[in-house]
């Protein structure tokens, strides 16, 4: 099986290279002239999708300014299934969206692989609310075959400002066994981080070719590393309190 899986996570990272290339490169620019004029860029994601807003922020090799939206209950350590009920509900995004640092310039992305849930949804909405550019990080063919749960009855996709589709399967695991009840082998997570990974090191390159002071993060297991970084917490950390 391990084989299988890999061949199928080959097949689509071959389809996203083929056709999300200039969706991610044009993500890479808004990114690359937010943080160029001071900005930040703020990531949102339920269940396993905060894990991708996590994977990017204070990374070795990492934009600085990289701010996740991190709300516990919503995660899963606090109860799995409870995240995913609290995930449902309309009107929660507005208890922790009003103190997000948003600004004008910004760019947020929100995870959601199937975007049919109200908190990612809204998340968007209220960022596009506060001036920020908004990109959609979802699977346009897992939304296509299921209803939205929000109350307007649209997707992710559909309010945003620029989607980048995972091209992940409806359901999201790509494997079957005759023997198994459900699908498996999960493939949102590893899609995604390609996506995001991708999408900033764009940045970083368009950056340094116009000549911007690019703020990457070393390794802090790297020697003269330690001082290096804390001039970029500081830099960021009014805007950014968690870098602290």
């Amino acid at each position: 099986m391990i084989l299988a899986f890999m061949e199928s996570i080959e097949r689509k990272l071959g389809e996203i290279k083929r056709e999300e290339l200039a969706q991610m490169q044009q993500a890479g620019r808004w990114i690359a002239e937010a943080v160029a004029q001071g900005g930040v860029v703020h990531l949102f994601g339920c269940g396993h999708s905060h894990l991708l807003a996590e994977d990017v922020f204070y990374r070795a090799g990492g934009l600085a300014p990289i701010h996740p939206i991190l709300v516990e209950k919503l995660m899963l350590h606090e109860g799995a299934a409870r995240s995913s009920e609290l995930e449902r509900q309309h009107g929660l995004a507005e208890t922790f969206m009003e103190e997000q640092a948003i600004q004008p310039g910004d760019v947020v992305i929100v995870i959601s692989t199937s975007g049919i849930n109200p908190v990612p949804i809204e998340v968007a909405l209220l960022a596009k609310e506060k001036g920020a550019k908004v990109i959609g990080l979802t699977s346009l063919a897992y939304a296509s075959g299921v209803p939205s749960r929000h109350q307007s009855g649209r997707h992710l996709s559909e309010v945003v400002d620029m989607v980048l589709n995972n091209h992940v399967d409806q359901g999201d695991a790509l494997l079957s066994h005759e023997r198994v009840p459900a699908k498996f082998g999960p493939s949102s997570t590893i899609l995604g981080s390609l996506i995001l990974q991708s999408v900033l090191v764009e940045a970083v390159g368009l950056m340094a070719d116009a000549g911007v002071e690019v703020p990457v993060f070393r390794s802090g297991n790297i020697p003269g590393a330690d001082d290096y970084n804390k001039a970029l917490v500081e830099k960021y950390a009014s805007k950014i309190p968690t870098l602290k």
